[in-house]
């Protein structure tokens, strides 16, 4: 018999936001029993009981058999039904594209890449991001009805609450643009978009299994930026603008125009594509950062050095958020990054030597160890964190109108 879940006034809305509170739970590893949900949630054990079998009985919830006794009789572990959707998640930067699908979890299923130029404005690029969504559904035997959410990372500044792209510098066509209304034709899920570093911040925090709750990522490739992970959650700021240091002021480099139009950032000094108009400047062939990373590789003793001051300027700079965020480990990622013995001694050597004893005492300066994967796993990690909160639960309850 089916339990009519449709009506959100008085007690059936309580109950449907309890079913949502469990499946948020269960869906994020964070429960396997109905002892850990009623310590979790405070309800009374016969409560959760009364919950869990009308979820088991609807079949999002699925018994995974006996774990192991505590002392009593053994607890039955719980885990939510695969077939109760999936997320997508699209990283898109400035000459590629790379989407996945995932479960509930954020676990990555399947996966694609493909070159894409973010210059061929929002029709093209976001047109080819559904037709590879359409593909990896098809080839997963899943339809766009199944799709929970989506997560959408792009090279540019977006405002969060919206998913509005905000007068992005290499992305023409795309200022002003609300990206989710691209999706809402093909997918019935909500369309969360960031900025790709916060995603690649939050792909690098989850493929460390979760351990650094105050993380910071820096991309040096063309640009400069700064994704903030503060207690396990992307940090954006009032208005999805925090952690853009490309722009913080260097000492003694006003001579310097940045694209912005002052003087001195960061980004226009130190960053793959400064360091690469530098070395050409010398006579040097750097068009590019990758050119820079190939010289360097090869022992160019200027590429070197301009690497390592480049470095130094960075440091200086993330010396300043250390003192001011006290985070457990710095991530450092982009083109650059494959230079780590150069590009990270000069990071270090400045952030130890200028911040505080205290706020380095346990920090740690590492390469980033997922390369071009970090930003489609934050993409989806984005999206099956909105999947499986208690809202969204609740709302899919309320969608589907009973649970059997």
């Amino acid at each position: 018999m089916a339990t009519d879940l449709s009506d959100r006034g008085g007690v059936q809305a309580r109950v449907v936001d309890e079913l949502g509170q469990l499946l948020s739970l269960v869906a994020g590893r964070k429960a396997a029993t109905r002892a850990d949900l009623a310590q979790l949630t405070g309800l009374a054990r016969s409560t959760v009981s009364q919950r869990v079998d009308l979820l088991l009985r609807g079949g999002l919830l699925t018994d995974l058999g006996d774990g192991p006794s505590t002392g009593g009789r053994r607890p039955l572990l719980l885990a939510v039904n695969p077939d109760l959707g999936v997320v997508l998640g699209a990283d898109i930067g400035a000459t590629h594209c790379r989407l996945g699908l995932a479960d509930l979890t954020g676990n990555i299923t399947a996966e694609m890449a493909e070159r894409l130029e973010i210059s061929a404005g929002p029709d093209e690029v976001l047109g080819r991001v559904v037709e590879g969504f359409r593909q990896l559904l098809a080839d997963a035997g899943r339809r766009p009805d199944d799709v929970r959410s989506i997560g959408i990372g792009v090279p540019g500044p977006v405002e969060f609450a919206s998913g509005t792209v905000v007068q992005p510098p290499i992305m023409p066509g795309w200022d002003g643009l609300a990206v989710p209304e691209k999706f809402r034709d093909h997918f019935p899920g909500k369309v969360l978009v960031d900025n790709d570093v916060n995603l690649m911040a939050l792909g690098e925090y989850r493929g460390r299994g979760s351990q650094d709750e105050d993380l910071l990522f820096v991309k040096v490739s063309t640009g400069i930026g700064c994704g903030i992970i503060s207690q396990g959650t992307v940090h954006r700021g009032a208005d999805g603008a925090a952690g853009d240091i490309g722009h913080v002021h260097v000492a003694d480099q006003d001579d310097t125009l940045c694209s912005c139009g002052n003087n001195g950032c960061l980004e226009a000094v130190s960053s793959g594509s400064a360091v690469a108009r530098r070395l050409r400047a010398q006579g040097l062939p750097t068009a590019t950062a990758r050119d820079v990373v190939r010289l360097a590789q090869g022992g160019d003793p200027l590429a070197v050095r301009a690497v390592r001051v480049a470095g130094e300027q960075i440091g200086a700079v993330l010396a300043s958020l250390v003192n001011f965020y006290n985070p457990s480990r710095i991530v450092v990622g982009g083109a650059l990054a494959e230079l780590r013995d150069d590009l990270l001694a000069g990071i270090r050597g400045v952030v130890y030597q200028r911040a505080l004893p205290l706020a380095t005492r346990r920090l740690t300066i590492e390469a980033a160890a997922l390369g071009p994967k970090a930003g489609v796993l934050g993409a989806v990690t984005l999206a099956a964190q909105y999947a499986r909160s208690p809202e969204a639960m609740a709302q899919f309850l309320e969608d589907r109108g009973a649970v059997q």
